[in-house]
């Protein structure tokens, strides 16, 4: 059984395919044998349909988490899907029917909107402007900006003192 943070992750890894590296944005699912062991990796078949809705649900959560696109942009992404009650000894469980190449785009879309309903705002794009990756903020107080510390957090901290020191010597 995949878990609530199993499934936060995975979103995030999907949500994370498109890295800034040496300032240009790369996409991990573009090349059809790396996208292929992505999807297998994460569950998939690695097929070039499952491929293409994966991109496309990638780029809507993108911007929506963004802010770019309203929540009912995902809408389309969840056309004819249907969710049946399973009931045994330990409970109700929801079992999932989607078309087999549109399911991990299908539990994309629901591990966003689990995360909007448990975790309201704290699933975001890294403050840096010139990054474009993503954060689940899992600490207690939600200020988290960066999606590293180590990275993007330590380089808008240098620039800022680099500004200040900057400012100070024109004054």
């Amino acid at each position: 059984m995949v878990t609530g943070r199993e499934q936060q992750d995975a979103l995030l890894e999907l949500l994370n395919t498109t890295p800034v590296v040496n300032g240009v944005v790369q996409d991990r699912l573009a090349d059809p044998e790396a996208a292929r062991s992505w999807q297998r990796a994460h569950g998939g078949s690695g097929g070039a349909e499952e491929q293409r809705y994966l991109v496309d649900a990638r780029d809507l959560l993108q911007d929506v988490v963004s802010g770019g696109r309203p929540a009912a942009s995902l809408a389309p992404l969840l056309a004819g899907v249907t969710s049946h009650p399973q009931v045994s000894s330990a409970g109700v469980a929801w079992e999932l029917e989607a078309p087999v190449e549109r399911r991990m785009a299908v539990e994309a879309v629901l591990a966003w909107s689990a995360l909007q309903e448990t975790m309201a705002g704290r699933l975001r794009p890294c403050a840096n402007p010139e990054c474009r990756l993503f954060l689940i903020d899992r600490s207690k107080t939600n200020k988290a900006r960066w999606c590293s510390m180590a990275v993007c957090g330590n380089r808008m901290k240098a620039r800022r003192h680099y500004q200040r020191t900057r400012d100070a010597a024109a004054d």
